[in-house]
């Protein structure tokens, strides 16, 4: 029995086929695997842990986050002391924290103080550097950097009342961190005598606005008109027109009742007792109608005791006293 030699030759060759690709297959697998493995390795996260730069300067602090391959994303603020510029105040992510590397960390980085050295307040109104310390502070992020020692310190001269006459610390001198100021204040003339104005013949409105442009004390009281005299008009006053006064002495003022009242009006005299102030401040009154629109009746510097003021609106309106735009007192207009 002879073999056929072209049926090994065939069975070999188609095995061999097999095996090769097989062979193959093995090698584009593994192939697979590495390359998977190659991406995952390069794409991982890396993690690192964040240093606590809080307190050190930049240069260093930045060193430190290259050093982690960290970057830095900075934001400037200004701060309590003019020794803080330049150092670190805060930092996000904490220390300690684990991050990818790359992360960005922000860096809250100090300016120093808003003002290096302080103003000149002398000569200016005490009210108006109020404001101006306000705004310095909330340049500064809120940070209570210059502050008014209270209770300020008051005196007679002839600059005008609530005129700051001298301060501590002088002016230039070198902030170097919160600072408390201190002050001293004009009271205006001592037993200073004004002309007191014509007020006799006018009426309520025209009265107000000449009370409001010479800045006399004042104090209203109010009658039923009589014989030929009119009504809502000023019938007498004490001390007379054209008289001198010391400045401190309230103007009575007497005004008579209005000659017609509408049903939906009412008429009356607005009382509240003011505290006593060094100088005079400014006092406004004001009335929101019931439609919501709100109406300016009176403004005036006015030092304290017994704000008087006449008026006619219609009822249920609100009146609104503020001092220094601040409201002291509301009151409804009632029956």
């Amino acid at each position: 029995m002879g073999f056929d030699l072209s049926s090994i030759e065939d069975y070999v060759a188609s095995h061999l086929r097999i095996f090769i690709l097989g062979v193959a297959g093995l090698v584009i697998f593994v192939g697979i695997i590495a390359v998977s493995v190659f991406f995952i390795a390069v794409n991982g996260e890396e993690q690192t842990m964040v240093p606590d730069v809080t307190g050190k300067e930049l240069t260093e602090a930045l060193l430190e986050l290259q050093v982690k391959e960290l970057y830095p994303r900075i934001q400037l603020r200004y701060s309590q002391s003019s020794r803080d510029r330049g150092l670190i105040l805060e930092q996000d992510p904490k220390p300690g924290q684990f991050v990818k590397a790359g992360r960005r960390i922000r860096l809250i980085v100090s300016q120093g103080v808003v003002v290096n050295r302080v103003e000149n307040f002398v000569s200016r109104n005490i009210d108006e550097v109020r404001l101006d310390i306000q705004t310095i502070n909330a340049t500064a992020g809120g940070i209570p950097l210059l502050s008014i020692k209270e209770p300020l310190m008051y005196q007679y001269s002839s600059e005008s009342a609530g005129t700051i006459i001298e301060q501590k610390p002088e002016p230039l001198a070198n902030i170097s961190g919160p600072m408390a100021l201190e002050f001293v204040v004009s009271r205006g003339r001592e037993n200073q005598s004004i002309a007191v104005p014509k007020l006799t013949g006018l009426s309520i409105d025209k009265a107000l606005e000449l009370i409001s442009s010479t800045g006399i004390n004042f104090y209203f009281l109010t009658r039923t008109k009589t014989g030929s005299e009119s009504g809502e008009t000023v019938v007498a006053q004490l001390p007379a027109a054209d008289s001198t006064a010391n400045k401190d002495l309230p103007v009575q003022i007497t005004v008579t009742h209005p000659e017609d009242l509408g049903e939906s009006e009412a008429f009356g005299l607005f009382r509240y007792t003011i505290p006593q102030n060094p100088y005079p401040l400014s006092v406004r009154l004001d009335a929101q109608l019931p439609s919501g629109e709100r109406h300016r009746i009176f403004t005036v510097n006015y030092s304290g005791g017994e704000f008087t003021v006449p008026y006619k609106l219609p009822i249920n309106s609100v009146l609104i006293l503020s001092m220094l735009n601040r409201e002291l007192y509301r009151e409804a207009v009632g029956n």
